[in-house]
C-alpha cells in the first residue's frame, strides 16, 4: 500500500478531487480534513470526502490510493465515522504524540470496519509527527497498530521546537533522521518526506527532494500537482541504476559465498545487496 507521490487536497474543495487523483496516477491523494480546512467548513468537508469515497473507486496497480488526514481533536471520531469504507486506503492522524493515541484509533477503526462489513485491519494508519513529544516518541509510534509508515509535519514541528530553518534546512536534520530511524526500527516502509510550501520554486523542490531521498525517505508529500513528476523522477531509479542493481544481485547469487565483487572490483555483501533491492523496488510498475 505504498506510493511515491502523496498529493494533499483540501476536503472542502470537492471540485479538485478528481483532478488530484488524475495527477497522482498510481500515487496517493490525501483528502485533508485538518489544517487545510477552515473550522466553519469542517462538517461540509467531511461530507464531501465521504461522498467521494463512497463512489466506485478505480482498481488495479495503477489506481491512486485514498488517504484522509484526520483532525486531532474532538472531531476525530466523526471523521472516522464518515470516511471509513471500502474506498479508503488509510488514515493520517494529525499531530500524533503517543502510542496510546494509536491504540485508541485502532479500536475505533476496528469498530467501524465491523459495522461496514470490512475485514479487520484493512484500513492502514500513517501517523503525522508534528511536535517535540511526537518526535521523542517516534519509535513507539512507528510500532503502533496498523502503522505502515510515518509522515513528518515540519511547519508545526518547527513552531513547537522554536526552530528557524535556514536555506539548507540543516536545523531539521535531526528530526528527519529520527523518523527514518523509527521506521527502520519498526520494520515499516521508510517515511514520506514532508511538504514544501514554496511550490513555485521547482528547482529548489527537486534539490531538497534528492537530499531527503539520500537521507532515507521514500516518496514525498506534495501540495501542488506540478511537484508530482519531480518526486516521481527523483525516487525512480534510472535504467542504468536498475541494471547495476540487478548485476550486483546476480553476482552475489552466483558467488554463493555471501561475498562477491562488482563490475569495478569492489566488494559486494548483504548490505550492498539490500541497497540494490531497494533500487529495484523503486522501479515503476509495468502491470
Amino acid at each position: 500500500m505504498s506510493a511515491t507521490s502523496h498529493l494533499y487536497v483540501p476536503g472542502s474543495k470537492p471540485e479538485r478531487f478528481h483532478k488530484a487523483e488524475q495527477a497522482v496516477g498510481s500515487g496517493a491523494v490525501i483528502f485533508d480534513l485538518e489544517d487545510a480546512v477552515a473550522p466553519r467548513d469542517k462538517a461540509a468537508a467531511r461530507q464531501y470526502v465521504a461522498e467521494h469515497l463512497s463512489r466506485p473507486r478505480p482498481s488495479g496497480p495503477a489506481a491512486p490510493l485514498a488517504w484522509v488526514r484526520l483532525n486531532a481533536d474532538e472531531r476525530l471520531e466523526a471523521d472516522l465515522e464518515a470516511v471509513v469504507g471500502a474506498g479508503l486506503s488509510g488514515v493520517i492522524p494529525a499531530k500524533t504524540c503517543s502510542r496510546e493515541e494509536l491504540d485508541r484509533l485502532d479500536e475505533l477503526l476496528t469498530a467501524a470496519e465491523a459495522e461496514r462489513g470490512l475485514a479487520r485491519g484493512r484500513t492502514a494508519v500513517a501517523p503525522l509527527i508534528e511536535s517535540g513529544l511526537g518526535l521523542a516518541n517516534a519509535v513507539d509510534i512507528a510500532h503502533g497498530p496498523r502503522v505502515t509508515t510515518l509522515h513528518l509535519g515540519e511547519i508545526d514541528l518547527a513552531a513547537d521546537l522554536g526552530l528557524e530553518p535556514g536555506p539548507d534546512e540543516t536545523e531539521l536534520l535531526f528530526a528527519r533522521s529520527q523518523v527514518v530511524v523509527a521506521c527502520s526500527a519498526a520494520g515499516i516502509t521508510s517515511p514520506v518526506a514532508p511538504v514544501s510550501a514554496n511550490f513555485r520554486d521547482l528547482a529548489g523542490f527537486t534539490a531538497s527532494t534528492r537530499a531527503l531521498r539520500r537521507l532515507g525517505f521514500f516518496g514525498r508529500a506534495c501540495i501542488h500537482p506540478d511537484q508530482i513528476p519531480l518526486v516521481e523522477q527523483v525516487f525512480s531509479p534510472s535504467a542504468e541504476q536498475a541494471r547495476e542493481a540487478a548485476d550486483i544481485l546476480r553476482r552475489l547469487e552466483d558467488a554463493g559465498s555471501g561475498v562477491a565483487l562488482d563490475a569495478e572490483g569492489r566488494m559486494i555483501d548483504e548490505a550492498v545487496a539490500r541497497q540494490a533491492r531497494r533500487v529495484l523496488a523503486r522501479r515503476p510498475s509495468t502491470t
